[in-house]
């Protein structure tokens, strides 16, 4: 009882803080410029108003591999792209991919018969369960030589779920007896109060002696109105009608960390219907493109490429796109064998930029990821990714899928050159500019994007800000997807040099994300700027192309790549 009386303070000072709130930067700002208009952006807007205007460009494809997209959406259903040798609906693979009534793109994350996996576990729980039925009962004097790293990594991944299980365990108990606590103790309040007004006046001349709830009940709300005196509710009703959806909400996550997250005997690809253990199997999945939660995809989409013209919500950052729809990526860790099938997927169907908004620190396959990430690179795709949210550094920890190969890759190669790691910026400028929550790298992550309360699409119609290196990526990518359109000939790898040759440098002590500890801003990424549309473009005028765009234009006839041969 001891241990829950916090969470109640913390919780209802959570809901009723009225701390005031430091400025909060336009929904676009994100599009905006520095010195224009005092918004670290990409400068998107100044670019079309200025080197862009009147300039032709060529539309392309941007596939965004993620949780689904609405494409119902009033900013995004003209901007979709539509394979136009398939016939909606008819059940039929017309133009004979493989995939039938792929209209949008394709879900990696679905069966035949329609059904899809929402929630599912993360990586670590996986190798966990794999490595659990060979070494749970073996006595360590029996491990191998040949055997050691693979034990060393069930101990680790052991540790890691069968702590993270009990620590949710242990919070769901407490999170229970909480909700039981905070309404025995505001009932006991609201039979004490009567028709009395709730203030602080009458809270503290409650006299709770021999009454276990009325002493907690007066010990929650006199915090309260000593901190919210302004902002409090006008009676108990309302504090039990306001809080019910937080405890309701943190049950759920608990809930879901023990039957989802880190639950090592949940098999989702029962849902799906394929041989897991096939990497090169590709023909599975079905055609639904929104899945049961497409709030994340949606998101990402609208950052990209939101209709600019229709006059409604937002504009996007690229002007001539056509978004592919992908999905791969439940609420949980996406897995390897989808992330290679859904790169190799938007490739054959004509995307030349791909945006990754998902990572994890566990790969089951690496293998069949980096198979297809040479694949994007020998057709000439940039693949964009987001850095990831933990606020560490990727120079010393993992960020799967990464731009490092396993074997060597294109003429020798130890990563790809077709690659984009995005680190997360904020909207905040001088020492906050680095998002606290982004993971950095000063070899690990190649510059940074604006990734704070980004107001983008979201499903039903909707507009909503979010937050994350999964919005720091497509706005990167959406200036990619601006140099692709309107400088058909470069290639890819020039696109990469461009972006990070233009960055603009922020010269200033930051706080590192994650510690807070002031340090260069050019010791966080490989390039040490922000990425910017104005000087890329500017770049970009005066480096010779060297792709011939007229040999294959997959936006016109839709054909696979010239010499689409599956990896």
């Amino acid at each position: 009882m001891n241990v829950a009386k916090p969470l109640f303070l913390v919780l209802c000072l959570f809901v009723f803080s009225s701390a005031e709130a430091q400025k909060a930067a336009p929904g676009n700002w994100f599009t905006l410029d520095s010195k224009a208009d005092g918004y670290n952006g990409v400068s998107s807007e100044k670019t079309y108003n200025t080197l862009l205007k009147g300039k032709k460009s060529k539309p392309i494809i941007v596939a965004v591999i993620d949780s689904g997209v609405d494409f119902n959406h009033e900013d995004l259903k003209d901007i979709m792209w539509v394979n136009p040798k398939e016939i909606p609906g008819n059940n039929k693979d017309d133009d004979q991919n493989g995939f039938i009534d792929d209209i949008h793109g394709w879900n990696f994350i679905g069966g035949k018969d329609g059904k899809n996996v929402g929630s599912d576990n993360l990586e670590v729980t996986r190798v966990y369960a794999k490595l659990r039925a060979k070494y749970k009962d073996r006595d360590p004097k029996t491990i191998s030589k040949k055997e050691e790293k693979e034990y060393a990594l069930y101990q680790e991944t052991a540790k890691v779920v069968e702590e993270a299980r009990a620590k949710s365990s242990e919070s769901l108990e407490k999170m229970d007896m909480s909700v039981d606590m905070f309404y025995k103790a505001m009932d006991a309040l609201e039979a004490k109060l009567g028709s009395t007004p709730l203030t602080a006046e009458s809270i503290e001349k409650i006299d709770p002696t021999g009454d276990q709830n009325l002493m907690v009940g007066k010990s929650i709300l006199t915090q309260m109105f000593e901190e919210n005196s302004e902002e409090m509710p006008k009676s108990i009703k309302e504090i039990k009608e306001a809080i019910h959806d937080d405890f309701a909400e943190g049950q759920k996550y608990f809930k879901s960390q023990l039957e989802y997250t880190y639950n090592p005997d949940l098999n989702t690809r029962m849902i799906v219907g394929d041989n897991y253990s096939d990497s090169n199997e590709h023909l599975y999945g079905n055609s639904d493109c929104i899945g049961p939660d497409a709030f994340h995809g949606t998101h990402v989409a609208g950052i990209i490429a939101a209709d600019r013209k229709n006059g409604k919500g937002i504009m996007g950052i690229a002007d001539n796109v056509r978004i592919m729809s992908v999905r791969a990526v439940p609420d949980g860790d996406e897995r390897d064998k989808d992330v290679a099938n859904a790169i190799i997927y938007a490739v054959d169907n004509g995307a030349s930029v791909i945006n990754m908004s998902f990572g994890k620190g566990y790969s089951w396959d690496k293998a069949a990821v980096d198979r297809a990430v040479k694949y994007a690179a020998k057709h000439d795709v940039l693949l964009v990714h987001a850095a990831g949210n933990s606020g560490e550094d990727n120079d010393h920890s993992n960020n799967f899928p990464n731009d490092k190969f396993e074997k060597k890759g294109l003429f020798g190669k130890k990563t790809a050159d077709n690659w984009l790691e995005i680190a997360a910026l904020n909207w905040k400028t001088g020492e906050d500019i680095a998002a606290n929550f982004s993971n950095y790298g000063q070899e690990g992550v190649d510059l940074f994007s604006p990734g704070v309360d980004l107001n983008s699409t979201v499903p039903n119609g909707g507009y909503d800000k979010a937050s994350g290196t999964s919005m720091a990526s497509p706005a990167a990518a959406g200036v990619a997807a601006i140099l692709r359109s309107y400088f058909p000939n470069l290639t890819a790898t020039q696109i990469k040099d461009i972006m990070m040759e233009s960055v603009v440098p922020v010269d200033a002590l930051v706080k590192k994300p994650g510690s807070g500890e002031k340090v260069p801003f050019k010791t966080l990424s490989v390039t040490g700027g922000t990425v910017n549309a104005y000087e890329a473009v500017k770049k970009a005028q005066t480096v010779k192309g060297k792709k011939k765009v007229e040999n294959w234009d997959p936006t016109i006839n839709n054909s696979p790549s010239p010499d689409g041969v599956r990896p």
